[in-house]
């Protein structure tokens, strides 16, 4: 394999995994809300700030692997 390939297949790798264990976490955090949400309404305010908070964590890792994913094919 030469170069370029190895550098399409490391682009490749960090777009996947950049964004489906974000994806998968997303889901994760979105469900326990609901579940939290169901179990006690009165704290749906403060468990649905929390919620967004921590899905808004969960997205900048896809945003960091996006912009590795960048890096590794147009600068390395």
């Amino acid at each position: 394999m030469d170069a370029e390939s190895i550098r399409l297949w490391a682009t490749v790798a960090a777009i996947a995994c950049g964004t489906v264990f974000p994806a998968v976490a997303i889901g994760w955090i979105g469900s326990n809300a609901v579940k939290a949400i169901g179990r006690n309404p009165e704290a749906a305010s403060k468990v649905q700030t929390m919620a967004i908070l921590a899905i808004a964590f969960a997205e900048a890792i896809a945003i960091y692997a996006l912009v590795i994913a960048l890096i590794v094919k147009f600068v390395a």
